[in-house]
């Protein structure tokens, strides 16, 4: 039975929430470092970029501690309403809202701005842990893989399509991981794995070539199979989706906006790359975090950033800050606390007595881990620039409380489950 005079504070994860304090504060300093200006240097100067952090820090403490006073089958009653409204937020920004950036996710108020699209995935998480936590669904089901894919696919496309935000739109392909844990077959991957691969090769490859390798391997398929109608009409399909894959790809490279066209040709090196254009942010992330050497050179004290040659340094690129004045075993210091906060996330989750507590765990645990890889590869120029934050490290209101809420609904979610042990 639960005791309603427990404190709200006695069975959350303390863990936990230690690294996601440990996170925020050093992500600020960084924030501070990244925009230091002599001229301002107190750092709750709300004039400046650290300074507003601040603000945001400040409100999403609260916000942490509203979420955990809040009863938790709320959570579960209102997934669907939460997901919905916040749905609907995402289609009325590009209407209602200011464009940033060349992008049209932003409700403005005064100074500060919201993006709705950052809230999409808390939302996204709690209508599949809804969904998938039913007796009835079993995700091996095509109906349900379709059903769950469409949770994913609408906001990815509705973000896409009408806010021009690529790299949160990605986002939520992390998902699939968590919906690979509650029993989607291994061939999704495994035709996900195929598909990226198809992806790369259409970009590397001239088409004709690349129609004549899939031609000679389908042949080839064929001497190992027992030739029936069956198998024949089977490798035939196969051969017939790779190339309209191969087809689709290249269809939608020439329809990619330029700078996009841009970020995938430096990725793959395609041509003569111009630093001082588009390879421009990639070559002086490499150069601001190799410059910081094996201990770094020391905090306020990296010239690269100091000087503004990384753009975006206290957001997208803010990694590159922790590089240079922290060297590499600064670098490993963080990513270290950052994978031990998404390793505490799946040790929580499989000590879940609800599936919806499970399955929301898990798709926090996914997030995370994609942002972390997708933000420092890109930085280090592994992954393309699509512009997606650092987890609890990056300047920005919207991404912090995003994470926040993410975070401390699965907190919550975890003590109630101590309470129905005791």
């Amino acid at each position: 039975m639960r005791n309603n005079n427990t404190s709200i504070f006695s069975n959350i994860d303390w863990i936990t929430v230690l690294l996601y304090l440990v996170l925020v504060i050093i992500g600020w300093m960084n924030i501070y470092s990244a925009v230091y200006n002599e001229e301002h240097y107190i750092i709750t100067d709300t004039t400046q970029k650290y300074g507003k952090q601040m603000v945001w820090i400040g409100a999403a403490f609260l916000l942490a501690i509203i979420i955990l006073i809040i009863q938790e089958d709320f959570y579960t009653a209102f997934a669907y309403f939460i997901f919905g409204v916040i749905l609907v937020a995402n289609i009325a920004v590009p209407f209602l809202g200011r464009e940033v950036k060349g992008s049209n996710s932003w409700f403005r108020f005064g100074e500060f701005g919201i993006q709705p699209a950052e809230f999409m995935k808390f939302a996204t998480n709690l209508a599949l842990a809804k969904f998938l936590s039913n007796q009835d669904i079993k995700i091996a089901h095509f109906k349900n893989t379709a059903i769950a894919l469409l949770f994913i696919g609408v906001p990815l496309i509705i973000i896409m399509k009408l806010q021009n935000e690529t790299g949160l739109a990605i986002v939520f392909v992390a998902f699939i991981f968590m919906l690979y844990r509650e029993g989607l077959s291994v061939n999704f991957l495994l035709l996900g794995f195929l598909a990226v691969v198809l992806f790369l090769l259409a970009l590397l490859i001239n088409n004709i070539y690349l129609f004549a390798i899939i031609s000679v391997l389908c042949a080839i398929s064929t001497l190992f199979v027992r030739r029936n109608v069956k198998n024949l009409f089977l490798i035939a399909t196969v051969g017939l989706i790779a190339c309209g894959m191969v087809k689709g790809t290249s269809y939608v490279y020439e329809h990619m906006e330029p700078h996009q066209k841009i970020r995938i040709d430096v990725l793959l090196g395609r041509g003569v790359v111009d630093l001082k254009k588009e390879g421009y942010n990639v070559n002086q992330a490499k150069i601001a975090i190799g410059s910081g050497g094996f201990w770094g050179k020391g905090y306020l004290e990296g010239t690269q950033t100091k000087y503004n040659f990384v753009p975006e340094q206290d957001t997208d690129f803010i990694f590159c800050t922790v590089g240079e004045e922290w060297g590499f075993v600064g670098s490993s210091i963080i990513i270290i606390l950052q994978l031990a906060l998404i390793i505490r996330l799946i040790f929580m989750a499989e000590r879940q007595r609800s599936p919806f507590s499970r399955i929301y765990g898990y798709g926090v645990a996914s997030v995370l881990f994609f942002h972390l890889t997708v933000n420092v590869g890109m930085t280090i120029g592994l992954a393309p620039v699509i512009g997606i934050p650092l987890p609890f490290f990056s300047y920005g209101g919207s991404s912090l409380l995003s994470f926040t809420i993410l975070l401390f609904i699965f907190v919550k979610l975890d003590s109630h489950r101590l309470q129905i042990l005791r």
